[in-house]
């Protein structure tokens, strides 16, 4: 059984999209010898690797066995790469990183700058919920990942990128507008703004509000923090956001911010990966490099 390197990068691309067509198009092969391939493997293994439906694929348990492998030897590679790069000029690297929104806000900046210092790397920036940004650095779908503290991140390994304050944003006129700081527990008979149900932080929020005994009383969810705080801003409800939004935002729109006392308000974002002696060695630049910046 011998499958080379474009078998199983296409495959991974297929299971990944749950299409043959999209992981043609990611493998940057035609369909037409993507499906091909695709046969030509299963026949070599002598079993499905994907079961076809009418909305896509989904990989077989062989397939997800198969899948596994892929992305062990696939990372191999890349480590492989990364390494040589130390030795020889003009050998580019990619680092893959998945992050949680809160984090998302930190990155762009710092990121910028690492890119200009090193024009032969190029990163994959991927927006993902907390808990799926463990779960994809887990199954070896991503290099990296960011994520905040208050999601469980297993057995992976991590180190510290940034402090997330939470605050409550409000509209100009309301009561609370004027107060330096608040708890969360006087909070929770006002009208809300918020996020969408499988949004962390929107978890977050809810699990204190029951253990308060007491309701988060949502008006409307919203997936932007700019829409939410032009909510906010028209006296629709109050909103609990990052910080870093909300000073984003608040030169342009009317609310007030103002502090959350409750401990659990300043989270943790955490950089994690399977095993940081195992990346690649572009990716422990990037660690390297993001953890400096806090040093």
């Amino acid at each position: 059984m011998r499958f080379d390197l474009t078998d199983l990068r296409l495959f991974l691309h297929v299971v990944e999209a749950e299409s043959i067509t999209q992981g043609a198009d990611r493998t940057g092969m035609a369909l037409p010898s993507a499906s091909a391939r695709i046969r030509g493997m299963e026949e070599m293994s002598g079993v499905s690797l994907l079961d076809r439906g009418a909305r896509g694929v989904k990989a077989t348990p062989a397939g997800d066995a198969l899948a596994h492998h892929a992305r062990i030897v696939l990372g191999q590679m890349e480590q492989m790469r990364g390494d040589l790069q130390l030795y020889a000029r003009g050998l580019r690297g990619q680092v893959r990183i998945f992050s949680g929104r809160a984090a998302m806000a930190h990155l762009p900046g710092a990121l910028r700058r690492y890119l200009v210092d090193h024009p032969t790397i190029d990163i994959d920036l991927e927006e993902r919920q907390s808990p799926d940004v463990v779960a994809a650095v887990a199954a070896g779908q991503a290099d990296l990942g960011i994520a905040a503290d208050t999601t469980d991140t297993g057995t992976l390994e991590t180190r510290p990128f940034e402090i997330d304050r939470l605050v409550l944003i409000t509209p100009a006129s309301h009561p609370l507008a004027d107060r330096d700081m608040v708890t969360f527990a006087e909070l929770l008979d006002e009208p809300f703004v918020g996020l969408p149900t499988e949004s962390a932080l929107q978890g977050h929020l809810a699990t204190h509000a029951a253990r308060e005994g007491r309701p988060f009383k949502l008006r409307i969810r919203l997936d932007s923090f700019e829409d939410i705080c032009a909510m906010v801003s028209s006296g629709v409800g109050l909103a609990i956001v990052p910080e870093v939004y909300a000073l984003r935002y608040q030169a342009e729109l009317p609310f007030r911010t103002v502090s959350i006392s409750d401990v659990w308000a300043r989270r943790h974002l955490l950089i994690c990966a399977r095993s940081f002696a195992g990346l690649p060695v572009h990716a422990r630049a990037v660690v390297h490099y993001l953890t400096a910046l806090k040093g």
